[in-house]
């Protein structure tokens, strides 16, 4: 199973909270959301440690991720570390976990859903 790790923006911590616990209610299948303090990677690797892990996802593979995505992307962290900066202190830095292939399922889903 692959995984993808990027992040998403700023959010207020209670806007935050309130979506995951949407999030839990809906049983989303493909991705799970972190928020972050810190914009570091360690920071990271220890908001995903305290995931629930969802069945047949390999922590050691999402962990490999999230340092694939810091190895590789130096701007966009010094861009979102700025706007967390900015944003103060109430507000967390807000990263997306998943597996490939059910992100891709389901975004291919939103494309062809019909209004």
């Amino acid at each position: 199973m692959e995984y993808s790790f990027e992040i998403v923006g700023v959010s207020p911590v209670l806007e935050f909270f309130n979506h995951q616990q949407a999030i839990r209610q809906q049983r989303h299948a493909g991705a799970e959301y972190l928020g972050s303090y810190q914009c570091t990677l360690d920071a990271f690797i220890t908001s995903i440690e305290d995931l629930p892990m969802r069945q047949n996802w390999r922590l050691d593979r999402i962990v490999d991720s999230v340092i694939n995505f810091w190895l590789n992307n130096a701007d966009q962290i010094s861009h979102w570390k700025q706007r967390l900066s900015e944003a103060g202190t109430e507000n967390l830095l807000v990263a997306r976990v998943g597996d490939v292939e059910a992100l891709r399922a389901e975004f291919e889903f939103l494309l062809n859903y019909d209004v």
